[in-house]
């Protein structure tokens, strides 16, 4: 079961996208449950299960949608985020919240199909990629997904996640040929970053919604800056 929740101001347009989406759930053998909000601080103040998914309308009356989803961001760093809009110009204001693309209105169903298809497919994938790491302790599975970035610590490597910290005895050039594929990148001699993560970059650092920042080095900036703009380009 994926919940999706959809916010806009025009009640039109969110019957429309309520049928849509439930046309797709049934052509697509997929279990959605929808739940309906007219404006962000509603989807803020609402009290919900686990969100997967949230169309969210950029011009709202009140809190708009960049607003209400950097909110969203604040305690939620891993639901989806697709904007509705009007005016495409907006859409570059979606890099701080790692929007995953906007959706211009009218909305053809055959390109909300299209978005959905991606969607269902990224998120499957994410969930199921995995990477296995041995050390003296034992042998873990860590989900990419929770993987934030690995430093070098003590002539090994330190494997920071969503929950835990794991020493890996690879070289880190071999982890980053493993693991560049998967949306990471070299930020500095000593660190690869997941760039799902990556919230900003400000001068020599690069902030992570965890909370936590990492170094970029001056040598690595062209590419790590590459790397990211790629990243995030195909999200929007």
């Amino acid at each position: 079961m994926y919940t999706i929740a959809i916010c806009d101001d025009e009640a039109d347009f969110l019957d429309w996208l309520e049928k849509a989406l439930m046309r797709y759930a049934e052509e697509a053998g997929e279990p959605f449950k929808i739940i309906r909000f007219g404006e962000g601080r509603q989807l803020l103040e609402a009290r919900t299960e686990k969100l997967n998914l949230i169309f969210l309308d950029v011009r709202m009356p009140g809190l708009n949608g960049i607003r209400t989803a950097e909110e969203i961001r604040k305690k939620d760093e891993g639901v989806d985020i697709i904007f509705l809009t009007s005016m495409i110009q907006h859409a570059v204001s979606g890099y701080s919240v790692k929007a995953l693309s906007y959706l211009v209105k009218p909305l053809p169903y055959d390109v909300l199909k299209a978005e959905l298809d991606r969607w269902l497919g990224s998120i499957k994938k994410r969930d199921e990629v995995f990477w296995a790491v041995q050390n003296d302790a034992g042998t873990y599975r860590i989900m990419l997904k929770s993987l934030q970035y690995i430093e070098t610590y003590n002539r090994n490597l330190l494997i920071h996640t969503d929950q835990d910290r794991i020493v890996c005895y690879k070289k880190l050039r071999d982890v980053e040929a493993e693991l560049s594929p998967h949306g990471f990148s070299r930020s500095h001699s000593g660190f690869l970053v997941n760039l799902f993560y990556v919230e900003a970059v400000e001068k020599l650092e690069a902030k992570l919604t965890s909370g936590g920042s990492v170094p970029i080095s001056k040598q690595r900036k062209k590419k790590f800056m590459e790397d990211l703009a790629a990243y995030w380009g195909d999200r929007l």
